[in-house]
């Protein structure tokens, strides 16, 4: 065992973060490594990890929520998805604000009191975004509620439709209780096994999280550097600045207040999927570590964390939601467009329904933002602005997205009277 194996998972990723930074910074896009391509590298490394994670995707979500579907009662379950749904959508609305306000403490927007439009220009990947989100809209919103009952529960699981795979796993894993004697026992161990089989797979896969991290991270730096960031550096820290007050602020005193543990605890706990949402930039691939560190690292049962999880890992997007209000009042601001109230009030609840009906979606924030673009009367073209730095923006809005989820769950459980969640004790890495 190396000395460096010996460290908790954290901080291998943390060092992973810091090698990647500076190896995207020392290197070229085109420098070679015995011959071979760095950048091919650190994009083939970077895949395989990604597809590790979401090769484990939906047999463990499958799992994880019948079984947690297994444990309660008709009762419990109307009561735990009530208050799971509440939370989600109480912390996506304070998000939504702390970025309104944000961005109108800071008007990134302008410089000197003028439009930066002219200043930055349009990035010229916009005609390449606009090809991913032509023909979507708000009707998208609606598709949500058919995604959620299948036609073929088998392709939609194939085709990544979590909607689908999370509410036939409910009724599955609520069904079971309705079956007697040994039929019930043989369910019950089969998909509780399958679970024991799924967390110690996500086990092995996290072993080689920095690795993953590191090649993820450096592709990204490779190609975007420092130079692409100057020129939007202050609606960048108007998004880190609104996501960090949400991350950093309003959660812990969730947690402190109404969950009554110690956030500083459970940041520590969560921190190896935190990372891995950083350099992932996706819920549903973290789901596997998010479920891993919440019932082992923070010791919530898994009849709380199948439910909240999955379902967070899909509908939860309070960075997303905050980064759709701050991108858009930017962009008004570039375009010199002076919002009343009324119209800031109309991208703040278009900002939380789309967060929630579209993350199911490709591009989902530029699908939003586009959406709420046409509702205040700015060209669509406009997304040219942010797409520079939206890659990185991104990874930071994703890693809030997932401790939002972990919240919740950490929550939920105390709420329901499961000492466990107290984190007083959490398990070492």
């Amino acid at each position: 065992m190396t000395p460096l194996s010996r460290l908790p998972l954290h901080w291998q990723i943390l060092i992973a973060l810091a090698l990647a930074a500076v190896a995207g910074l020392a290197l070229q896009p085109d420098s070679e490594l015995f011959g071979v391509s760095f950048f091919a590298m650190c994009s083939f490394l970077g895949t395989l990890f990604l597809n590790a994670l979401k090769m484990l995707i939906v047999p463990l979500v499958t799992a994880s929520i019948i079984c947690g579907m297994m444990e309660l009662s008709a009762e419990h379950l109307g009561r735990l998805g009530g208050k799971t749904l509440l939370y989600y959508a109480t912390t996506s609305l304070f998000a939504i604000l702390i970025g309104l306000f944000m961005v109108n403490l800071m008007q990134p927007g302008l410089i000197d009191g003028e439009p930066v439009k002219d200043m930055i220009g349009l990035a010229a990947e916009t005609d390449n975004v606009l090809q991913k989100v032509d023909g979507r809209g708000a009707g998208d919103i609606a598709e949500v509620f058919l995604r959620m009952v299948p036609a073929n529960i088998v392709a939609a699981a194939a085709q990544g439709q979590m909607l689908g795979l999370i509410f036939f796993s409910l009724l599955f894993g609520y069904f079971i209780n309705t079956l007697k004697g040994d039929s019930q026992r043989t369910q019950k161990q089969f998909w509780r096994g399958l679970l024991d089989i799924m967390m110690a797979m996500t086990n092995l896969v996290m072993k080689f999280a920095p690795i993953g991290v590191f090649a993820l991270v450096t592709k990204v730096i490779l190609v975007s550097g420092l130079e692409a960031f100057r020129p939007l550096a202050w609606f960048f820290f108007t998004v880190i600045a609104a996501l960090s007050v949400h991350m950093f602020v309003l959660l812990p005193l969730i947690l402190k207040f109404i969950a009554r543990v110690r956030p500083s605890l459970h940041f520590k706990a969560m921190m190896p999927a935190l990372l891995t949402a950083f350099s992932t930039s996706s819920s549903s691939a973290t789901l596997p570590i998010t479920i891993d560190c919440v019932e082992q690292r923070a010791g919530v049962s898994n009849t709380v964390t199948g439910f909240t999880l999955p379902l967070g890992a899909t509908v939860n997007m309070d960075g997303t939601a905050l980064y759709e209000c701050v991108a858009a009042m930017f962009i008004a601001q570039a375009y010199g467009l002076q919002l009343d109230m009324v119209t800031q009030f109309t991208i703040v609840l278009i900002a939380l329904l789309t967060s929630i009906g579209v993350a199911g979606i490709p591009s989902a924030s530029l699908v939003a933002i586009t959406i709420i673009l046409g509702a205040i009367g700015l060209p669509l073209e406009a997304v040219g602005l942010i797409l520079v730095v939206d890659r990185v923006l991104d990874m930071c809005r994703t890693a809030v997205n997932v401790f939002s989820d972990s919240c919740c769950a950490v929550t939920i459980a105390r709420i329901e009277g499961e000492q466990t969640a107290l984190l007083d004790n959490p398990r070492p890495a």
